[in-house]
């Protein structure tokens, strides 16, 4: 039976706006906390470009928004086309879970490993709980109170 140990992370619409904005959405600081504790690792997936994420990330750190460690937040590697798990080097797909609000991302024979969120969009409310939602369900989904 699969051990689901390594998370991957959307950014855009999931974490935060996107990348133009960078709204954080709320309760991402909390969020990141769990995940950082909950998981062995944690990647972020995104099609936002690699050299338009450290800034973003760097920011979100900087503001306090998000913890010092996703400064070293492994980026997965991939074509931009759809977000294979098994791109992330040295896990089975079944050790991973994946948090994105776009199912035109994920693959159909993974989706028991995606786990949906509402897309944080205009006009970014501060009352999105979204993350501490999606929060419960790894909570549950790890078996962890």
């Amino acid at each position: 039976m699969a051990r689901e140990t390594i998370l991957a992370l959307d950014l855009e619409g999931t974490l935060i706006s996107n990348a133009v904005s960078q709204f954080p959405r709320p309760g991402l600081r909390q969020f990141l906390g769990f995940c950082g504790a909950a998981f062995e690792s944690v990647y972020l997936y995104t099609a936002v470009r690699d050299e338009r994420c450290g800034p973003i990330i760097q920011r979100l750190v900087e503001e306090r928004f998000a913890p010092d460690w996703l400064l070293g937040i492994p980026l997965v590697q991939w074509d931009r086309s759809l977000k294979d798990l098994g791109n992330i080097p040295g896990v089975s797909v079944n050790d991973c879970l994946i948090v994105d609000d776009n199912p035109d991302y994920i693959l159909e024979e993974q989706r028991s490993q995606w786990i949906a969120i509402a897309k944080f969009e205009s006009p970014y409310p501060d009352t999105d709980r979204e993350l501490e939602q999606v929060q419960r369900l790894l909570a549950e989904r790890l078996a962890i109170g």
